[in-house]
């Protein structure tokens, strides 16, 4: 399914036509377009293998036939000024999908604490769009954030939490999140400027963490982007 535009979404230079329908016998691209029909377009955000091969890559129509660095670059420009961070994570199904809602959401980048490695089949290829970045310890993400001037926020549930739902965000911040399970250290809840909690009201204490994730980026867009007021 097409994602509809995103406010603020960049219109490409030229729309991509339609591909032109398949002769009976010929096989149809599974996924995204065929390709261009009729005179190229100009600029240098055009790839010549897409447009001439088709684009069944995962992305919306306003990036259809764009060269990676210039999608990139065009990223770079709106990018959002919230950052996402993981720490304290032994298992990594989770990454990735934390990955592709932040691409899906323009989070400045992802910061991952800790271990490098990590399996990205769940990023679905927007790990090539999105940045990240990797900090060997805890220390050296706060070092990093404070330098930076953001505020760190962690999100977990837990005594001295208040809810997620009635924070006013800063629009310069970090998001931080822990293993299910154990969650945050404790020195990441010290060292945050405040622990917010989501609120949930089933018999689970616990919601999967990416999903946990992709509501806190959500409130920051609802915050930020259409001006919802907290509380």
């Amino acid at each position: 399914m097409t994602s509809p535009p995103e406010p603020g979404a960049p219109p490409a230079a030229s729309s991509p036509p339609a591909a032109s329908s398949p002769s009976a016998g010929e096989p149809s691209p599974a996924v995204g377009v065929g390709p261009w029909v009729g005179s190229w377009p100009a600029g240098e955000q055009w790839d010549p293998q897409l447009l001439r091969e088709g684009d069944a890559r995962n992305v919306v129509d306003a990036y259809r036939y764009w060269r990676h660095e210039a999608i990139v670059a065009d990223l770079d420009r709106r990018r959002h000024p919230f950052h996402v961070a993981i720490e304290n994570w032994q298992h990594d199904a989770n990454i990735g999908s934390i990955v592709r809602t932040a691409n899906a959401f323009l989070a400045a980048e992802v910061h991952i604490i800790g271990r490098r490695r990590w399996n990205r089949r769940g990023a679905m290829v927007t790990d090539r769009y999105q940045h990240i970045r990797h900090h060997e310890t805890l220390a050296d993400f706060l070092a990093w954030a404070h330098d930076a001037g953001l505020a760190v926020l962690a999100i977990d549930n837990g005594p001295g939490s208040v809810p997620l739902e009635t924070a006013d965000l800063p629009a310069a911040c970090v998001l931080v999140f822990g293993q299910e399970g154990p969650g945050l250290t404790d020195a990441a809840h010290d060292a945050a400027a405040a622990t917010l909690s989501i609120a949930q009201f089933g018999s689970t204490r616990s919601i999967n963490a990416a999903a946990a994730a992709a509501i806190a980026m959500h409130a920051w867009v609802r915050r930020h982007r259409f001006g919802q007021p907290a509380g």
